[in-house]
């Protein structure tokens, strides 16, 4: 008669159990991650598309293109603020909650957009409150991002950290592909004047389902294990924020120049820059916004599909290793996008943003996972928080603005091509400064190793 082990029964459950919750952490990192930059990237497509027209007319067609796509970028000097607030709430508190305050505050700004008066119904105070709900987004950006990546790196497996930290990157992508193939969808349902009209609204009205969607999957998801460990030991750091940049902020400057190398040039498509430039009727080239958008959408599941090829690289040669090929092909799609987009031929547009969207997804998708190994448990949540909006802030919060004012400065897309080369070697030298801390362990009792500054020259530990 056989014997069962009931320890190897009670170990098999619990395993089986582990998996379904990464599972659910993977779905709700994903899901939830998707719908907020669905929404964040709405308002960046619009601001090229509408925008500057319906709110912003009275300046003139350059200035108002201008200024729209600075209220784009403005989103991202108060995303330091979310990341500051999220931070410290997340180290003490509680990361999943976090989560869903974030998830909220970006659907209900996105939503209110969508059914704003514009200029010529209210004036003045419809470009300020445009402003304002684009602010809210842009704090709701801010702690959104370190939150799910911490879900999702603490909750998975030493060797598969990069493909699980892909997950909330991957919603990058899946945003974009959303937000451009909603407004595609409306403009064939409401071409012409009908989609300035109304036709531009529906994609925002529509966050507010996708906000129902989010909060029921991720209301199911545990805290992080990391997290759950500190809060036992009651360990949480009193004032995370002023740990941080008392001993690691040339950390953060330098992790920020990795993600400002990657964002500058991903805004040329997610900002709406592109968008704009080949649909503008005053422009060197004018095709169909339909076609346009539609080639943004299927150029975003390139993206999406090697940010996950990213993560599951870097866990199989190194976060670094993975970084190095990702610049190298960065800069092969910058120095191909504009010969190919100012063809004036939708095909060869499409390509340009898939070769583009391949070192996009190469040096985006083990970003969770490198910067969640660059700082102590304890202050992780503001390390990687800070961090991104700090990068997001020297890379993508002005690229469209930048770009749009080299254009109108030098009349040729040359300039615009230096510009992001540029961008794209300062992340590829950033990344060489940092050392590879793939597979470190992360929980508190490794605090020690964790706080040994993985700065190239700077050996010591990290001032407490």
């Amino acid at each position: 008669m056989a014997h069962h082990d009931p320890t190897l029964k009670k170990a098999s459950h619990r395993t089986r159990s582990q998996a379904a919750e990464q599972r659910r952490v993977v779905a709700g990192t994903v899901i939830g991650t998707s719908i907020e930059w669905y929404d964040f990237f709405l308002y960046a497509s619009a601001a090229g598309l509408v925008f500057s027209q319906l709110f912003f007319e009275p300046m003139g067609p350059q200035a108002a293109l201008l200024v729209s796509f600075a209220s784009v970028g403005l989103s991202f000097l108060f995303r330091p603020l979310g990341a500051f607030l999220a931070g410290h709430f997340g180290d003490r508190i509680d990361r999943k909650a976090i989560l869903m305050v974030t998830l909220i505050g970006m659907g209900a700004a996105t939503t209110l957009i969508g059914v704003l008066p514009t200029y010529d119904s209210i004036g003045i105070a419809a470009p300020i409150l445009l402003i304002l709900l684009r602010i809210l987004q842009g704090v709701s950006a801010g702690g959104e991002w370190g939150g799910a990546v911490l879900m999702s790196v603490e909750h998975a497996p030493v060797d598969k950290r990069g493909l699980f930290g892909s997950s909330p990157q991957v919603g990058v992508p899946l945003g974009l592909l959303m937000a451009s193939g909603m407004l595609a969808l409306m403009s064939v349902v409401a071409p012409g004047e009908a989609f300035l009209e109304w036709g531009w609204r529906v994609p925002f009205l529509l966050s507010v389902v996708l906000i129902g969607v989010g909060y029921f999957i991720r209301h199911g998801v545990q805290e992080s294990p990391v997290f759950a460990e500190i809060a036992q030991r009651r360990e949480q750091t009193r004032a995370p924020v002023a740990r941080l940049f008392g001993g690691h902020l040339l950390l953060v400057l330098v992790a920020a120049l990795v993600f400002a190398g990657n964002n500058a040039v991903g805004y040329m498509t997610t900002g709406g820059f592109i968008q704009n430039y080949s649909t503008n009727p005053e422009g060197a080239i004018v095709l169909e916004r339909g076609p346009v958008l539609l080639a943004v959408t299927a150029s975003a599941v390139v993206w999406l599909v090697f940010t996950l090829v990213a993560g599951w690289l870097s866990d199989r040669i190194g976060r670094r290793s993975a970084y190095i090929i990702g610049w190298c092909a960065q800069l092969v799609g910058v120095g191909t996008l504009f010969p190919l987009v100012n063809t004036g031929q939708v095909g060869l547009l499409f390509l340009a943003l898939a070769v583009l969207s391949v070192g996009l997804g190469l040096t985006y998708g083990q970003q969770s996972a490198m910067y969640s190994e660059l700082f102590p448990a304890s202050i992780r949540f503001s390390g990687v928080s800070i961090t991104y909006a700090i990068g997001a802030i020297l890379g993508g919060a002005f690229a469209p603005t930048i770009a749009t004012a080299l254009l109108q400065a030098t009349g040729t897309t040359l300039s615009i091509t230096a510009y992001l080369a540029g961008m794209t070697l300062i992340g590829l030298v950033a990344t060489l400064l940092l050392r590879d801390r793939t597979g470190i362990p992360l929980g508190p009792d490794h605090e020690e190793e964790q706080a040994v500054s993985p700065l190239y020259g700077s050996g010591r530990k990290a001032r407490a």
